[in-house]
Parts: C-alpha cells; structure tokens; sequence
C-alpha cells in the first residue's frame, strides 16, 4: 500500500510527449500579416539503424535466483467432541404470546346513488357558442417560369475519360499448398500419457463419525453489550414548529343548485341476460366431395428441365477500354446562368436607428412587496449543555508520518539493490555499524515505487 508523489521509473517509457492539437490548427490559412501557429507535431523521420538487438534484459542481469523450500505438511488433527448440552431455548420462544387472527375488514365505503327527476342538457358551450367562419385562400407570390433548355451541347470531358489507364491484370499466385502425402502403414494409437503414465493407489479418505446431537444444560445468555451498557438519559421532549391553525367560520350553504333544479331521474332496468341455445350435433353424415375433387384430372407430366446459361468463353486478349458512350460523346459549352434573386418588396430604413423599444417606452416600474418569511421562531435552547466529546476525540492518538525512502535514499540509510521487469526500485536498509554501500546489508527490502 506505499505510495509515492514521484514518477514511476519505467524502462520502456518511449518519451515522446502527446501532441494536444487539433486538425483545423494544422491547416488554419493565414489572414493578412498573421501568421499562424506552429505546429508542435514531430516530423517524420527514418529509423536509425542500431544492428542487432541483444537478448539481455534488466531483469535477466537483476535477477537474483532464492532457493525454494518445501513447505512442510501439517498433520489433520483428530476431531474430539465437546461436553456439556446446547440450551435451545430464545428470546422469541419466551417472549412471544399468541393471539388470534381474524380476517382484514375492507375500507371500502359503500356505493350511493343518486336519482332526480330533473331532465339534463346535453348542449355543450362549445357547440352553442361556436361560429362556422369561411377561409379564404392565400395568394401564391411564387413567380411562373417556364424551362428553357440550352441551344449549345455539352462539351466537358470528366476525370475518368482524361485519368483512365488501361491496365493488364496480373492474378496473384495460389497460397494453396501441395496435396499432403499420408503415411504408410498403420496408425500407431499410443501417446506418452499412455507410456509414461505411473498408476499409485489411492488411500480412502478420512470420514469422521456422526455423533448424535446433545443440548447444552448451560442457560442461554440472551443480554447484548447494549443492553447492559446502555443508560437511558431524560430529556425535554422537542417542541412542534408547526404553526398554529386557524380554523374559518362561515355559514353552512342554505338553496338548491343549478344541478338539483335541472337534472331528471331516469327509471333504469336490468338488461335481460340471453341465455344460449343447446348445441344439437348433425345426425347426417358429412360429405367430403368437392369440386376439385370430383371434376379434377390427373396427367402424366415429366418435370421441366432447369434453363441453364452457355458456359461462357474466356478472352485472353488485351482489354479495350472503348465504350459507346466514350466514342460518340461530345462535350458542349455550357454558360454560367445567372442567380435568379427576387426584387425586395420592402425598402430599407433610412436615417438613424432610434434605441428606444416599445418596453422601454410603455413600462411602468412597480415597488416589489417581499414575501412574508415561513421560517419558524428559533426553538429555544435545552438547560443542559451539550457534550460535544467523542470516543475517537478523546482516544486518538496521533502517529509519525513517515518519509518516502525514495526521495532521499543515501541520507535515510538505504542502499538500492536491483530494479524488477515492470520498473519499480528495492532499496535496503545500511546497519549503523556499517555506514558503507560495500557492507552486507541485511535481508529486509523496502520498496521505493509501488
């Protein structure tokens, strides 16, 4: 878990720093005397010929080979049983007093109708105040004109007729290997598991007995370190922040309204349930004839034979790269048409431009009434003062940061020692009797990057 604030030291670092530029700042054009930005991309250039590569590597020279111990087998110890019994017994067994259970009451309050003799209106006011109007159609500002085709033919040749080169095609030679000659004689079925394969007698494993279960005679300690530890402190209970409500008085409704005067009960009947009839299965038999059947002939017809194209020839020749339509083309003039801009209909403005809008003009500034704050009275102080004192405030006990051995090894006393694959340093720790580099110095490793 060592971490270091330093870069890491790796050895196959390339230390080309990444180019943060962008496409249009390499291909920005210059406007005027400014010139633009240079370019801090690296220039390509050809690799160096350094000969041939030694197979050595840092960590084939830095190496330093241990010798392997066996780790030593530890024996299964043999299983002995406890005495004494298991009390079984809980909290929840000693504590629990059945009760009886009786079904859930629904809540659900019961249906009421409603029944009047007044008729209901059926006029919305969206029909009774709505007013068919007639549109009429706007007017097209589109100018008709008609198409006039060009007198002169077209005469401009296209890339492919002045770039095409007519090239031989050269097929590549077949990958495909030789046909593979089998070998001779017969197949010999016999591998070096099967030869070296040394057969050693299994052991049967060690099972232990099954023992019957005994409880415990011990009672069961059911009181938790909450429980035992725990002081349950008086205090003032919290005052509510709610406001006070007020209730409003007003007068109960005297009269009938508008729906009770209007609306008319209508006599509703049950709908008549239609009962089905009882299927009676046919007593005739069914006739399976058809039209087809009866009046359809069956010939003797052989299948049709599959339209197959020639086979083809191939030609070996050159490739002629003429066509119709490269022979008989013509290219024709064709002169640039002018861009078809409709006249303004409306004249631009004249004169000075007058900063002043319509809401500058017909504004009328209010003085703003602040809402009334709903922040509730500061609820007032317990008398006993609060213990602000914490487990970890009064325990603690503050550690020596210690220092990076990287940063400074020679004045901390390490000696460095060898660097591994992926770059990290090891260091070792100098004796104080022995202040040189050339002194054995003892076994412990202390990494310097992790």
């Amino acid at each position: 878990r060592h971490r270091c604030c330093h870069r890491s030291t790796k050895f196959y670092d390339d230390g080309l720093q990444p180019s943060h530029k962008t496409e249009y700042v390499e291909k920005y054009p210059g406007y005027g005397d400014i010139p633009p930005p240079e370019s801090c991309k690296p220039k390509p250039r050809l690799p160096e010929d350094r000969g041939r590569m030694d197979g050595t590597t840092t960590f084939k020279t830095d190496y330093l080979p241990y010798e392997i111990v066996s780790r030593p087998f530890r024996p299964q110890a043999e299983y002995r049983p406890k005495s004494g019994q298991i009390d079984l017994g809980t909290v929840y067994r000693r504590d629990y007093s059945p009760h009886k259970v009786g079904p859930v009451v629904l809540a659900r309050p019961r249906e009421r109708k409603y029944a009047s003799d007044a008729k209901m209106d059926t006029v919305p006011t969206y029909r009774d105040a709505y007013r068919l109007k007639k549109g009429e159609r706007a007017i097209s500002c589109k100018e008709e004109r008609s198409y006039e085709p060009p007198s002169e033919r077209f005469g401009n040749p296209s890339t492919f007729q002045d770039d095409y080169i007519p090239k031989q095609p050269n097929p590549p030679a077949s990958c495909k290997p030789c046909d593979p000659k089998l070998p001779e004689g017969p197949f010999d079925t016999n591998t070096i598991h099967r030869t070296a394969y040394v057969v050693h007698e299994m052991k049967p494993p060690f099972v232990r007995p099954r023992e019957e279960y005994k409880p415990s005679d011990q009672p069961f300690e059911d009181l938790t370190t909450h429980q035992i530890h725990f002081k349950g402190i008086p205090g003032e209970q919290a005052k509510s922040c709610k406001p006070e409500s007020k209730i409003i008085e007003s007068d109960p409704f005297k009269g009938t309204t508008e729906f009770q005067d209007r609306y008319q009960a209508h006599v509703v009947t049950a709908p008549e349930f239609h009962k089905p009839r009882e299927y009676v299965p046919p007593t005739d038999k069914m006739d399976l004839k058809s039209s087809n059947r009866l009046d359809y002939i069956s010939h003797k017809v052989a299948p049709r034979p599959p339209i197959r194209p020639a086979p083809g020839r191939k030609y070996t020749g050159p490739f002629q790269g003429k066509t119709t339509t490269k022979e008989d083309y013509q290219p024709r003039t064709v002169s640039w048409r002018g861009l078809i801009k409709n006249e303004p209909q409306i004249q631009k403005p004249t004169g000075k431009f007058s900063s002043l809008t319509t809401f500058r003009s017909h504004y009328i500034p209010h003085q703003p009434n602040p809402p009334k704050s709903c922040k509730p009275v500061d609820a007032v102080a317990p008398a006993v003062p609060f213990k602000d004192e914490t487990l970890y405030h009064t325990e603690y006990i503050p550690k020596k940061k210690e220092v990076c051995p990287a940063h400074h090894p020679a004045a901390l006393g390490y000696v460095y020692v060898n660097t591994d694959s992926q770059g990290h340093k090891f260091y070792r720790q100098m004796s104080p009797d022995c202040p040189r580099s050339d002194c054995d110095p003892p076994p412990e490793e202390v990494p310097a990057v992790s």
